[in-house]
């Protein structure tokens, strides 16, 4: 008998798309040893895709997030914080399946954002369509940038 032969090492639950370098697997078995494995991670991370942009009249929000219905979706407004959250569930497992490469996260998000005073709250739209949230917070008439002409004295 070969005394050199060593046992198998233990499966990770870390996809293998993850396991490039010794830290992340040390990572991976730190989760292991938890016993909660690498979906509690996964679901910590999750956090939307946002673009913010400011025009004349407006801030505009796009919130990818896919897969997920206006129903799962909140919108709410306290003083000059918006927030986004909502939770993506994830589909019901199958004891018969083994997962080859796992990338979507699921669970619970929540994005927030600072919006300028001159957002009028009363004047806040939102739309969902093939997954992505556009909010539009228009600013007041009164508070959009005014172009001063100077004059030579």
């Amino acid at each position: 008998m070969n005394a050199n032969i060593t046992p198998p090492a233990k499966q990770s639950a870390v996809p293998s798309r993850f396991a490039f370098s010794p830290f992340q697997r040390e990572i991976s078995r730190f989760f292991d040893e938890l016993g909660s494995g690498w979906e509690a991670f996964t679901e910590f991370r999750l956090s939307p895709s946002m673009d913010v942009v400011e025009t004349k009249d407006a801030i505009e929000i796009s919130v990818e997030l896919p897969g997920l219905s206006r129903e799962d979706v909140k919108i709410a407004m306290d003083g000059d914080l918006l927030t986004i959250s909502g939770e993506k569930k994830a589909e019901k497992e199958s004891k018969e399946r083994e997962y080859r490469v796992y990338e979507r996260s699921y669970g619970q998000f929540s994005r927030s954002i600072r919006l300028p005073r001159s957002v009028d709250p009363a004047q806040i739209k939102a739309a969902m369509t093939d997954g992505v949230l556009k909010i539009t917070a228009a600013k007041r008439p009164d508070a959009q940038t005014k172009t001063i002409e100077i004059q030579s004295a």
